[in-house]
């Protein structure tokens, strides 16, 4: 109950009265108690604060909002200070006063830690009769991990957008060195050693196999190459690299390896997954330049879907861990968004190309896992690379046999390649062999010539990404032709959509850009059975072909 009394005193009898009117405020009572629940309560930062920034109250999920310990902690603080600087508070005071509501407004603050905080703000502004703000009522909720969620998502398209683009102009720039380097090698075979213009051309040879290296790599970062997976436990992989890191790191910086004896087995490209750990070798140590430590791990892991950025198969979470650690400079939260961007590097100009993170990246989404970097300035970077487990039995390491001599043959090959400057060199590096070649410059006028010639046609030679219609749908249509036809694809870049998503479980039958003379000559004696002539095989050429 509310009153509103008077005391008076009654003229009749002189005795002293009271006076008033009685209010019934339960349901008042009831809605200032239930709104105080839902002040202390609600999952939302409430407050209430001065235009200065003195908090008059608060609830506990402002308190953990921004870091503090209690209520009362959080009480002790000025809202100022949760702001990235001055112009900022001001900037918002001055829209309130203007204003007045504010309603679901994106707002960049800090928590007491100094660690950024976006917030969704509803607040309204008490003022006088003079429109001078008294209070301010806020409303908080939290889009910390949303808004780092739509980063994430923003820089995962931007890098798929970059990894097509780059995969397009490495296959096509690839074919440009292809014909470079196959001209030169023939100019070199023509030329005396003596000839200074010999020397000049093993320049030419020299920069192209330096741009074929670049290439490769962009090819690799756009998910394109070609892999060739084995079952492999990494501690093998681990080990044997840790006996050549040693000439590659400086002595002052220490190498630890601390690998898991029961680690699980992965299917990946051993080569490629050495090229990893290398690059990531290396730029730990450029990363240290006085002196720490690099250590290298492995372990089994569980990856379920809540994982940050998990999107596999929920029926196998079980992965390997290979991580990489190093004690140097480290690296802040711009440079982390783009380490792994092709050509971006914060090394001297010469001193990298930018490419070597973007490689580790290309490899590690093309092998089906996930790759994850934490890194604060001055205190070391990490990066954690998980690969799928699988339940077989490891594939003993092999020893790579020695390329097959190259030999002539006399058969009639159909060679499709849609660069004509290409398709003019391997044709000559065919005939050279003395094969019979029949030129189609794409996949429809190759099967007009097939058409033509079916029972003579032993061999398809066809680069594997191609407009209209790719090498592998020729093949297929080829071969309903003439079923004894053998098939041989050459390409440095894989499309998903060709050859098995990028991952062939065989070398035989294809054939990587850049390739030399001699290994196409070997390759198609390889599928086409054995050599019909015992010509002496010319000079081995240098590579060719992109």
């Amino acid at each position: 109950m509310s009153d509103d009394a008077e005391a008076f005193k009654d003229p009749n009898t002189d005795r002293l009265m009271l006076r008033g009117i009685l209010f019934d405020i339960t349901e008042r009572r009831r809605a200032e108690e239930e709104y105080r629940r839902f002040f202390e309560s609600n999952l939302a930062g409430n407050f209430v604060a001065t235009p200065d920034g003195r908090l008059l109250a608060c609830n506990p999920a402002f308190a953990r909002m921004f870091g503090f310990s209690s209520v009362e902690e959080a009480m002790q603080q000025n809202m100022a200070t949760l702001y990235p600087n001055p112009e900022s508070r001001a900037a918002f005071i001055s829209r309130l006063k203007r204003e007045r509501q504010l309603e679901n407004f994106e707002l960049e603050l800090r928590r007491s830690n100094g660690a950024p905080i976006y917030v969704v703000a509803s607040v309204i502004g008490t003022v006088n009769e003079e429109g001078e703000l008294l209070q301010i009522l806020g409303h908080l909720i939290d889009e910390t991990e949303r808004r780092k969620a739509e980063q994430q998502f923003l820089q995962s398209q931007k890098m798929e957008a970059v990894g097509r683009l780059a995969g397009g102009v490495a296959h096509d720039f690839n074919n440009l060195l292809g014909v470079i380097l196959g001209y030169s090698e023939m100019l070199l075979e023509q030329l005396p050693a003596s000839d200074s213009v010999h020397k000049q051309i093993e320049r030419i040879c020299q920069a192209s196999k330096h741009a074929v290296s670049l290439t490769r790599r962009l090819l690799a970062f756009s998910r394109k190459q070609v892999l060739q997976p084995t079952v492999i436990n990494l501690n093998a992989v681990v080990s044997e690299l840790g006996k050549i890191l040693p000439r590659l790191i400086e002595e002052d910086v220490r190498i630890v390896i601390s690998l898991d004896p029961e680690l699980g087995l992965v299917k990946a490209d051993p080569g490629q997954i050495e090229q990893v750990i290398l690059n990531l070798a290396v730029n730990a140590r450029d990363a240290m330049p006085h002196g720490g430590t690099l250590t290298l791990e492995t372990a089994n892991a569980d990856l379920d879907s809540s994982y940050a950025g998990h999107q596999g198969d929920r029926n196998n979470s079980r992965h390997i861990m290979l991580k990489v650690s190093d004690t140097g400079i480290g690296m802040d939260e711009l440079t982390l968004s783009r380490i792994f961007e092709p050509f971006f590097t914060t090394k001297e100009v010469g001193k990298g190309t930018g490419l070597g993170l973007a490689t580790v990246y290309g490899i590690v989404q093309q092998s089906g896992g996930y790759i994850f970097v934490n890194s604060k300035p001055g205190r070391g970077t990490s990066f954690q690379i998980y690969l799928p487990q699988v339940q077989v039995t490891a594939e003993a390491p092999q020893t790579p046999e020695p390329p097959a001599r190259a030999a002539f043959g006399s058969e009639t090959i159909l060679l499709v390649e849609d660069a004509p400057p290409l398709r003019e060199l391997t044709r000559q590096f065919l005939e050279t062999y003395g094969y019979k070649v029949l030129e189609a410059a794409d996949a429809f006028q190759a099967l007009e010539i097939a058409e033509r010639h079916k029972q003579e046609v032993r061999l398809l030679i066809t680069d594997v990404v191609m407009p209209g219609m790719g090498g592998r749908a020729l093949a297929d249509r080829l071969i309903s032709i003439s079923p004894g036809i053998r098939v041989l694809y050459i390409s440095g870049y894989t499309d998903d959509a060709n050859i098995d998503q990028g991952v062939l479980q065989s070398v035989v039958g294809f054939l990587p850009k850049p390739y030399t003379r001699d290994a196409l000559a070997s390759k198609v004696r390889e599928l086409l059975g054995t050599p019909q002539a015992s010509q002496p095989a010319q000079k081995t050429g240098k590579e060719a072909g992109s």
